[in-house]
């Protein structure tokens, strides 16, 4: 049987890469990878981009994950700056331009912060959610996805936490770690991506909002303390010191998930199973 064109855009990403990994194990799919990591002839952002059409007109099957974006630290430095509204704007227009040409089958990576009006960032991306609903696609709300990551430039806060425990000893938080958050390990995001992929029709027709979580919320401040238990175990003390400073990248605002998806698909890992596959990776010296 022939193997399935499967375009992951974001390839390189922290949920790409799990995703890129998973799909190949699944040995029945041809993985094409598409990042800008990968070199100038992936730049998204470019409107006559030759090789992005060519592999769209190849697939079978698109997952939209690309985007400028980064932890809480990237957004509140980026997301009001003129490159990264415009960054965001170029990719999704090119994007959804090519895919609505070609009629491809496609998922949409948006963020439970769409319906942030205060959130530039949840602003594009609940842009990207009706534009995905105009032309018959898919989009999923994630929710906080960790995992490994490569760009750390962009990192978010299980991977700055993890890294200040094994290279300074400390963990210097931007907050009180109070606000509380809803973690999903990027290995369960995968099986989640996967089983939407092979029922696309179906959540087509039911018109649900799929939401990718664990409805398991978790303070920041005891996501520090895990993290320093771990490391512990593994011989490396560290301190944890909180800042005086609250949350503002959320205003303290927290949305609700929509369980209908978790009627088909169901997280493994724990939030301490996961750290600590993320601490292992980075233990290998992985992270200079």
């Amino acid at each position: 049987m022939k193997k399935k064109n499967i375009l992951i855009l974001g390839s390189e990403g922290q949920i790409g890469r799990h995703l890129v990994n998973f799909l190949i194990n699944k040995k029945k799919y041809n993985v094409i990878k598409f990042d800008i990591v990968l070199g100038a002839t992936n730049d998204l952002r470019n409107p006559n981009n030759k090789k992005l059409e060519k592999k769209i007109k190849l697939s079978d099957f698109v997952f939209f994950l690309a985007f400028d974006v980064g932890g809480s630290r990237y957004l509140k430095k980026y997301q009001r700056t003129y490159n990264f509204l415009i960054n965001n704007l170029f990719i999704m227009a090119n994007v959804f331009k090519l895919l609505n040409k070609h009629k491809k089958k496609f998922l949409f990576a948006s963020s439970q912060m769409s319906n942030m009006d205060f959130s530039p960032y949840g602003t594009l991306k609940r842009l990207g959610e009706d534009i995905t609903k105009s032309m018959n696609g898919v989009y999923v709300k994630f929710w906080n996805v960790y995992g490994i990551e490569m760009d750390l430039g962009k990192s978010h806060v299980i991977t700055d936490f993890i890294l200040m425990g094994l290279k300074k000893k400390k963990i210097n938080m931007l907050t009180s770690g109070n606000e509380s958050r809803e973690f999903l390990y990027a290995d369960d995001c995968s099986k989640g991506l996967y089983k939407i992929m092979n029922k696309f029709n179906f959540f087509i027709k039911e018109e649900k909002e799929l939401h990718l979580t664990t409805s398991k919320r978790i303070k920041i401040l005891e996501i520090a303390k895990i993290i320093k238990k771990i490391l512990h175990k593994k011989k490396i003390n560290i301190v944890i010191n909180p800042s005086s400073q609250k949350d503002v990248l959320q205003n303290n605002m927290n949305n609700v998930a929509n369980k209908f998806f978790q009627k088909y698909w169901k997280p493994q890992y724990s939030i301490e199973k996961g750290i600590e596959k993320i601490i292992n990776y980075y233990l290998k010296g992985k992270y200079n």
